[in-house]
């Protein structure tokens, strides 16, 4: 389902669902190289992911992007606390493990990657999208990974639709490019 008209990268509040149709079906693959086990994989192929997301700027007017995740299956969700700031933070995860990551807004044009920087609104481009940079932290996971992100609006069969580019690079330098796509389920 699409975003309603107004909403924007500026403020993503709502609830969402992955759409696997529209996805790309490589999700497997890149949970696989980050360590997840078979039955956790599985289980989130075959439930359904959806996102509690509440986008907030502070007293100090510094952006947030609190996510509760949830996964039908018996999977439990992971809560992600992103602060737009650009300093590390470590996490430890309980379906990824131990992780280092960092989030900021920024102009398409500043990032280097062009899957990362293409495809997306014009209002997105003005913006700036949101980037999440993880890795894994490799003394304490005994992977290595990275999840380079960026968040913004598309359009899609022409609708838009709130999508993620992941430019994921895997322990033996495996190079996917994905994109996943959501459904808006509504406001929180």
């Amino acid at each position: 389902m699409a975003v309603p008209a107004d909403f924007t990268i500026l403020d993503i509040s709502g609830k969402f669902t992955m759409n696997k149709t529209l996805s790309d079906q490589r999700t497997d693959t890149i949970l696989s190289l980050q360590g997840v086990g078979w039955f956790k994989r599985k289980a989130i192929s075959i439930g359904t992911i959806t996102l509690a997301i509440k986008h907030y700027k502070d007293d100090q007017g510094v952006e947030h992007v609190d996510i509760d995740q949830t996964i039908t299956g018996g999977i439990p969700g992971t809560r992600e606390e992103r602060t737009l700031w650009w300093k590390e933070r470590e996490n430890e995860d309980h379906l990824f493990g131990h992780v280092i990551g960092r989030s900021r807004r920024v102009k398409a044009d500043e990032l280097d990657i062009p899957f990362l920087k293409e495809d997306w609104t014009a209002d997105t481009i003005e913006h700036g999208l949101i980037q999440s940079y993880v890795e894994s932290d490799t003394p304490k996971s005994g992977t290595t990974w990275i999840a380079n992100q960026t968040w913004g609006i598309e359009v899609l069969d022409g609708e838009r639709r709130y999508v993620r580019h992941v430019k994921f690079t895997g322990p033996k330098g495996e190079d996917i490019e994905a994109k996943l796509v959501y459904d808006y389920l509504g406001p929180l």
